[in-house]
């Protein structure tokens, strides 16, 4: 009996960041934000490069509060949308060429989103990733953490809740 063979590590590869790339350029805002995912294997980091309109504060300076919250929400959202896409491209449900091809499924909407704003947002670029608490059929929970320089000292963190689409959708 033969087996297939696999398909080569570039093309996976290449597939799975034209998914990403997909499902970030589904969203106007991000690239408003220039906003950007780094994708090791199924792990994303999002990265929000230092802009001078992202100031908040031009006497301390600090990044803009509505903008640390936003980088945290699209991170939240891209990271859950990504898990469950994640699932069904590896497992052949959801071809990465549909998504490619616009075919993009609905995004979860959000509950509830709270943010600790923990120090001042410096002017250099942010990180941040989400943590999938809970992902079901109906509802999804994730916490996300921004940092600049030192992972473990966080700038910012934040919980949401999300809707999750309908698989019929």
């Amino acid at each position: 009996m033969a087996h297939k063979r696999p398909e080569p590590v570039q093309v996976v590869k290449q597939r799975r960041d034209a998914a990403l790339n997909a499902l970030v350029d589904s969203i106007p805002y991000i690239k408003f934000l220039g906003i950007e995912f780094d994708r090791r294997g199924d792990e994303l980091t999002a990265i929000m490069p230092f802009k001078d309109e992202l100031i908040g504060n031009p006497f301390l300076p600090a990044l803009h509060g509505g903008a640390t919250a936003a980088f945290l929400e699209m991170t939240a959202i891209i990271g859950l949308s990504w898990a469950t896409l994640w699932e069904d491209i590896e497992s052949g449900q959801l071809e990465a060429e549909a998504l490619v091809a616009g075919k993009m499924p609905p995004l979860p909407k959000t509950i509830d989103f709270t943010v600790d704003y923990l120090r001042s947002g410096l002017p250099r670029d942010a990180y941040a990733r989400a943590q999938i608490n809970r992902s079901g059929r109906r509802y999804g929970s994730v916490h996300v953490e921004a940092w600049q320089d030192n992972r473990a000292r966080p700038y910012a963190q934040a919980t949401g809740h999300f809707l999750m689409p309908s698989r019929d959708d």
